[in-house]
């Protein structure tokens, strides 16, 4: 029995629809914080059992007779640790014969500020002793594309990330990661994977990719931390998704995000998704008009 925490979220749902192209339905089970999001997964025949993060009274029930269990990253910055602790604690108590958790690219070295939640969730699961699978995940081209038609409307993309390079890929790609790990039938315990998209870019090629496939030219304008905070802001932001936008520029910058190890694709079997062809889908709906 394979058990996906965050079931309901977009990464979640993503390596349940994964598994169920190779895994029977049955095999499967949901585990979401308020189950009646889940109507989708259980007509597909997959078991929807409640999992709330806060609610560690709902763990250990959740997780009876689970022996792989994916472990999804809560959202929920500076409450992540005791999230996750909880989680590990059921784990360990269900016997869980294998956990995958989704960290961050690089977080035993990394210079972005999310690394330390990631760190200490990593630290706990060598504490409790589950056996474990660390999924290193780099940045969602998700992060990306989904900002293009602010970006076209502006004419620019601004940030602090200098020329810190890139090494994103698609949640699908991620998704199909998690479930090459959760149905691999060699050992898996005790595996570190860093993974991150087989291309990297800068924001200002980001910017010049989205000019190329839109037909609207658009800039990356690398501003000073607290001017590019004030300039997110004045776009709409609100100031803790600017600082937190800011942070991890300051960490790409730093080479946070750039891996080139191409393990993602390995282990997927295929290339990484292209940002362009990311972007294409991205625009598509979207009026391109000549310059």
């Amino acid at each position: 029995m394979i058990g996906i925490t965050g079931a309901t979220g977009k990464l979640g749902r993503l390596v349940i629809y994964t598994l169920l192209q190779t895994v029977p339905a049955s095999d499967i089970t949901a585990l979401a914080r308020s189950p009646d999001k889940a109507a989708d997964l259980a007509a597909k025949g997959v078991a929807v059992r409640q999992a709330d993060y806060d609610r560690p009274e709902t763990l250990d029930s959740a997780l009876a007779g689970i022996e792989r269990l994916l472990l999804i990253s809560s959202n929920e910055m500076g409450r992540r640790v005791p999230q996750h602790r909880a989680v590990i604690a059921a784990a360990k108590q269900a016997q869980v014969k294998l956990l995958a958790y989704t960290s961050l690219l690089h977080s035993d070295r990394s210079p972005l500020a999310v690394r330390e939640e990631h760190v200490a969730t990593e630290a706990a699961l060598a504490e409790v002793a589950v056996p474990y699978v660390l999924l290193r995940n780099g940045w969602y081209l998700e992060n990306y594309t989904g900002s293009v038609g602010m970006a076209i409307d502006s004419g620019s993309i601004i940030g602090a990330a200098g020329d810190g390079r890139i090494s994103a890929a698609a949640r699908a790609d991620y998704a199909a990661a998690a479930a090459a790990i959760l149905t691999a039938t060699a050992d898996q315990a005790g595996q570190v994977y860093e993974l991150a998209g087989d291309t990297a870019f800068t924001l200002a090629e980001l910017a010049a990719q989205i000019t190329r496939l839109s037909g609207k030219t658009v800039t990356y304008r690398d501003l000073p931390a607290d001017e590019c905070r004030a300039a997110l802001m004045v776009r709409g932001l609100p100031e803790p998704i600017a600082a937190r936008m800011i942070a991890s520029d300051i960490g790409i910058a730093k080479g946070g995000l750039f891996d080139d190890s191409r393990q993602l694709s390995r282990l997927i079997g295929r290339p990484t998704t292209p940002l362009s062809e990311a972007l294409a889908t991205a625009l598509k709906d979207r009026p391109i008009n000549a310059h």
